[in-house]
């Protein structure tokens, strides 16, 4: 008998466009012969089910819909929710309590991931480079750029802390730059990250895991026609991205590692992809993603389709599978 799977998207951020994109991706993808999938919208305007042309509305008690009179219930949850509440365990939180399976990170650790500020603490108690970073969660407006500058010196960027990567982030060239930036990332998130520039080459894998095996995929070189890795850059064309990345194969071998190890420090689960840049050819995270876009334009895709023996349909199967068994 076919599984049901619910394939979810939306959220409650600037993210949602994002996350919109990527299901319908996975949904093509996900092998028809195997799965009934159905893709869950959760937004402001509630929890449906996309049926058609028709919105079936999800009963929160179980996370079950009606469909021709008939109560249909999901075997596993497949989120693909780009910020609040996907990528910051609130919804892992909900599923944990009425047990149903989920293929992501848990309640734990994807609640940390999404703290940029904690999350690079954690990985540096670890021994992994990170950049210097400051944090603030002080909305007053007053902020003592002369310190931040003598901190991080300049540029610099300026970062929602609990929010995504495509939207609030500004890099601040002058001091007088910093406080609307700040004011900016602050409307995009409760607490703003500002972070020291690294000057190299930026890069990212991605890693997942089956059978207590931890797969890493190639790594893509990023060479952004903007000012850095932004929206534009990354879903409207105005960047390079290049698979397999131009690097020598001792730095792809200690890169792909280290993103393995990382998935071990943090207890991920599923999909995940670590974003880093090569200063001196020494790997520095810049963040952790445990929903990774998997749109068109995303970066998954196109390290899937270099990884010899794999393609997308392989790889949501071989995770579904391992959520299923868990």
């Amino acid at each position: 008998m076919k599984k049901n799977i619910a394939i979810i998207a939306g959220g409650y951020s600037s993210e949602l466009i994002v996350s919109l994109k990527s299901v319908e991706t996975i949904y093509e993808n996900l092998s028809k012969e195997k799965y009934n999938s159905y893709v869950v919208i959760i937004n402001t305007e509630g929890w449906n089910v996309r049926l058609n042309e028709a919105l079936l509305p999800i009963n929160k008690n179980d996370f079950s819909f009606i469909k021709d009179g008939q109560k249909i219930n999901f075997d596993c949850v497949y989120p693909t929710i780009h910020g609040t509440p996907g990528e910051d365990g609130k919804l892992q939180g909900y599923f944990d309590m009425i047990g149903l399976p989920y293929n992501s990170s848990s309640q734990k650790s994807s609640a940390l991931t999404f703290d940029k500020w904690l999350c690079n603490q954690v990985l540096q108690n670890n021994g992994v480079n990170c950049s210097k970073s400051i944090l603030l969660n002080d909305r007053s407006g007053i902020y003592n750029t002369k310190e931040i500058v003598n901190e991080l010196g300049l540029p610099c960027f300026v970062k929602p802390n609990d929010g995504g990567s495509s939207f609030g982030i500004s890099k601040v060239k002058e001091a007088k730059q910093l406080i609307p930036s700040i004011n900016r990332a602050f409307t995009e998130g409760n607490e703003v990250i500002l972070e020291s520039f690294l000057d190299g080459t930026e890069i990212t894998c991605a890693c997942y895991k089956v059978n207590d095996k931890i797969e890493a995929l190639p790594i893509v070189e990023i060479i952004s026609e903007t000012e850095f890795f932004d929206y534009e850059a990354k879903y409207e064309g105005l960047s390079q991205e290049i698979c397999p990345a131009r690097i020598e194969d001792s730095i792809r071998d200690e890169v792909q590692e280290l993103t393995k190890s990382i998935y071990q420090i943090l207890g991920l689960k599923g999909l995940i992809r670590v974003d880093y840049i090569l200063v001196n050819n020494k790997p520095f995270v810049i963040e952790v993603n445990t929903a990774p876009g998997m749109s068109k334009e995303s970066l998954v895709p196109k390290m899937v389709k270099e990884q010899k023996g794999l393609d997308l349909t392989s790889l949501f199967d071989k995770m579904i599978q391992e959520t299923l068994t868990q």
